[in-house]
């Protein structure tokens, strides 16, 4: 480099650069759905899905669900329920195609429609598991700690019940863990389906911890519940209240069949498909035919297992296929849905980073909406991991980044660069690179990019090394929002009461 170039970075280099601000609070799908089948087979599907419905149909457990479904058509004998094409038509005609969904930071909030991508940290699992503590049972603490990391990355959109705390007995464990979402977090709310007084009152804890009015809580959704089916072709107790229930309070059912090819459910992905679809179309109805316009998601949670050992596998060609024919039928009928990523791997290695990714390249092909698991999961749900979690981040930031459209304007052509440029020269001191050179790029969250000699100096730590380091200084540094310093105190006799009387015991 000669004395001028120089001499032009240096004075460059002393002007104040333009700091790079990303924002992946509301994301849009960036490329068009892709398609696995005809549009001729995929109304095979549906129109199979139907029959399966209608000839076969779905045992449902709970007489009050069964009640409903028979007052608005459906054939019941004993607990079958078979329900006719013309129901299903109804309930797809009323069920919204967009949601409004509402949090304590109205800048958190987000539209679930077709298009809109929201992402979801790795939920539901009994155990918890970091480099620091190794693997132990998931507990009040952790739940919290889960939460803080929720909290403090922005393309996490929506809360989920990562870690399930099994130190707080099940009929008072909605009680903490209610108070904690809005004590540690200012974004969407999950509430379990366990039961009609679980649900009553962890509502109730919403309204009185978010000081919301009868009317503001019923203007858009302040909960969404996760509802799954017993595959196959089984609805149970708790799933079967808990559509009733969400519907009538007009919060939001994320309806997911899981379905695991060769195991609860056909081998091939079409048959598969086939029962998600029509085990999704039967919840959906009964969301709707208890109060139509209710809130609901279509979803789908399809894989294949090893037919060696019958274990569920994630990230396989099999899952990516049933994600991306499931983005076909759920546009076929017409609704916004949810699909899922994951790891079956034991530990936060390659095989569960590559299992992680696939599924989140495949629901981004699907056109997902929301994306179940998209950081944590590990031992297909059996444990939330820190460092995995901290990795699966910088692969949903990475997304997140395609979803801004790419500049192209006359000047981001760069002709006025290539001219300044000669050849074989370089473009680092370019007028063009430092005017962009602090925002052009993504800054990696836990890739080490040096090389070879500088990252051995540097201790040789792998990634799993450096995401410690920061989900540790993620709790260190954590500040709570705003909205949820009033919380313990709006709460605080509504839970003392609930605690004296026992609580509510969750629906068998």
């Amino acid at each position: 480099m000669d004395t001028q170039t120089r001499s032009r970075t240096r004075r460059r280099g002393n002007q104040t650069a333009p700091v790079r601000q990303p924002n992946y609070r509301q994301l849009s799908h960036p490329f068009t759905p892709q398609q696995v089948f005809s549009e001729d087979r995929v109304a095979a599907m549906h129109d199979t899905a139907l029959r399966v419905l209608e000839e076969l149909g779905m045992k449902v457990l709970l007489p009050e669900a069964r009640a409903i479904l028979q007052a608005a058509g459906a054939r019941v004998e004993g607990e079958m329920v078979f329900i006719g094409r013309d129901m299903v038509t109804a309930a797809l005609a009323s069920a919204p195609r967009e949601i409004r969904l509402r949090a304590a930071n109205p800048a958190r909030e987000q539209r679930y429609a077709e298009g809109t991508l929201l992402f979801t940290p790795g939920s539901g699992c009994p155990n918890v598991t970091d480099r620091v503590r190794g693997r132990r049972p998931g507990s009040l603490e952790s739940y919290v700690e889960t939460l803080k990391l929720h909290q403090s990355f922005d393309v996490i959109h929506i809360l989920g019940p990562s870690a399930e705390p099994q130190d707080v007995p099940p009929a008072l464990r909605h009680y903490p863990t209610m108070q904690a979402q809005m004590a540690f977090s200012d974004k969407p709310m999950f509430v379990h389906a366990r039961g009609r007084a679980q649900i009553e009152e962890s509502l109730e804890m919403i309204r009185l911890g978010l000081d919301l009015s009868e009317d503001d809580f019923s203007d858009g959704v302040w909960a969404y519940t996760v509802i799954n089916t017993n595959s196959p072709r089984v609805l149970d107790n708790p799933m079967a209240q808990g559509l009733i229930d969400f519907a009538r309070a007009g919060q939001m059912s994320v309806v997911t069949p899981f379905c695991l090819a060769g195991a609860m459910a056909p081998v091939t992905p079409a048959g598969a498909l086939v029962l998600q679809h029509a085990e999704a179309l039967a919840a959906i109805t009964l969301v709707q035919m208890t109060r139509a316009g209710a809130p609901v998601s279509y979803g789908g949670f399809s894989s294949n297992v090893d037919m060696k050992s019958g274990a569920p596998a994630f990230g396989t060609p099999s899952h990516v296929t049933m994600q991306v024919g499931a983005g076909q039928l759920a546009r076929f009928v017409g609704l916004p849905w949810r699909s899922a990523a994951g790891a079956a791997s034991n530990t936060g290695d390659m095989q569960a980073a590559l299992e992680n990714t696939m599924g989140l390249w495949g629901g981004m092909m699907a056109n997902a909406t929301m994306m179940i698991h998209s950081a944590g999961w590990l031992e297909g749900g059996l444990a939330f991991g820190y460092e995995k979690f901290i990795n699966d981040v910088e692969a949903l930031q990475m997304l997140a980044e395609l979803c801004t459209r790419s500049e192209a304007d006359d000047d981001a052509l760069g002709f006025d660069a290539l001219a300044e440029v000669a050849p074989a020269g370089h473009f680092f001191a370019a007028q063009h690179t430092m005017a962009r050179y602090s925002t052009a790029f993504y800054p990696p969250l836990v890739a080490d990019l040096q090389n070879f000699g500088n990252w051995t100096a540097a201790g040789e730590k792998t990634s799993t090394e450096r995401a410690t380091a920061i989900w540790q200084d993620c709790l260190a540094g954590f500040t709570p929002p705003e909205t949820g310093a009033p919380v313990e105190d709006r709460l605080a006799r509504y839970i003392e009461a609930g605690t004296a009387r026992g609580g509510a015991a969750p629906l068998d």
